[in-house]
């Protein structure tokens, strides 16, 4: 199960100007998130807009002043444009990756990456063979408090890891979203949210050799699950467990990480407009520490991109790792469609 990001990466065309980007998908993430933080970063600009429905890609366009909309995926790689975020519905990110590949275009694509693990493998080597970036949108590693807490357990202050937790539980139900259809989406809960929790998991922890999950619906009946829950074995140390759902009204998100030395939490990582996320630092001999940040995790991943394609470096999140989330979504799934939970 355990791949890794390559060290040295040949990009056809590292670029030394403003990056052009196109969007392939116009969901709320788009409009009310993604396009909203690339218009505050300099080096990027918006220059086409892709959806089925030409109504929305125009009107999505015109609202961000992107010169072009398209409701045809070729008229829309054959823009001027050096990278596409393909945010469309999970059932169209294969092919729209494959093609955008053959196009020469750098990408980013939203989790998960793909309706199942061939699917994403096929993406990931299409990508590597026409020399483009393939990077993922798992936009919670970009939070600054995540991040330190990321060097703090590299430099092992914690000491021996015993156990990663992770919630996040919000209000959803079910409607027209494509999220609720399995054919277009794959399943519930677990491929949305869980998905991150599940790349969360493997930043602290690392790679994961065993599980044991539960998947249900709980309060909202519909063609996928409203709630997943699982234990996870770390390769290394310790173990992880993430909660999540569509069905509590009271929203509930933090990180644990729990060491033999000390704990560190991060709470509201998963921010919500004028609340500010929490650092809570406890180490064995020390006073315990808080620190707050409110932070777009948005516009750090979309600086991270950039730098990865202007200086030809590796990205945060690549293609590899939404392979191995993947994978382990897919077992999930096989475990609880088998009746092994």
């Amino acid at each position: 199960m355990i791949l890794s990001a390559p060290k040295v990466l040949s990009i056809k065309n590292p670029l030394t100007r403003k990056v052009k980007w196109g969007i392939a998908g116009c969901g709320n993430f788009v409009e009310n998130s993604f396009l909203p933080a690339l218009q505050m970063i300099q080096r990027g600009k918006l220059v086409s807009v892709y959806s089925h429905d030409a109504q929305r890609s125009k009107f999505i366009a015109n609202k961000f002043g992107a010169p072009s909309s398209f409701n045809n995926y070729s008229d829309f790689l054959k823009s001027d444009i050096d990278i596409i975020f393909v945010a469309s519905s999970n059932a169209d990110h294969h092919w729209q990756v494959i093609e955008a590949a053959k196009a020469g275009k750098n990408i980013l694509c939203e989790k998960p990456i793909a309706m199942n693990v061939h699917e994403a493998e096929e993406m990931v080597k299409v990508c590597k063979e026409n020399g483009v970036l393939l990077m993922i949108n798992f936009v919670h590693r970009f939070h600054p408090l995540i991040i330190k807490a990321k060097e703090l357990v590299d430099k092992n202050l914690l000491g021996k890891i015993v156990s990663v937790s992770a919630s996040f539980n919000i209000d959803y139900p079910p409607n027209d979203n494509f999220r609720f259809k399995k054919n277009l989406s794959g399943g519930g809960v677990l491929r949305d949210l869980g998905s991150h929790m599940l790349d969360i998991l493997r930043y602290f922890g690392g790679e994961i050799t065993g599980i044991k999950a539960y998947m249900d619906n709980v309060v909202y009946k519909s063609e996928v699950e409203d709630f997943a829950s699982a234990i996870l074995k770390f390769e290394k140390s310790g173990y992880g467990y993430f909660n999540i759902s569509y069905n509590a009204k009271k929203s509930i998100n933090r990180i644990e990480i729990l060491g033999h030395k000390g704990v560190i939490s991060i709470e509201n990582f998963v921010g919500k407009k004028n609340i500010s996320s929490k650092l809570v630092i406890d180490l064995e001999g020390e006073a315990k520490k808080a620190f707050r940040k409110r932070a777009n995790k948005v516009s750090y991943m979309i600086r991270s991109v950039h730098k990865s394609i202007i200086k030809n470096q590796p990205p945060l999140v690549a293609g590899e790792d939404a392979v191995i989330n993947m994978k382990i979504i897919e077992e999930i799934e096989k475990q609880c469609s088998s009746g092994k939970n």
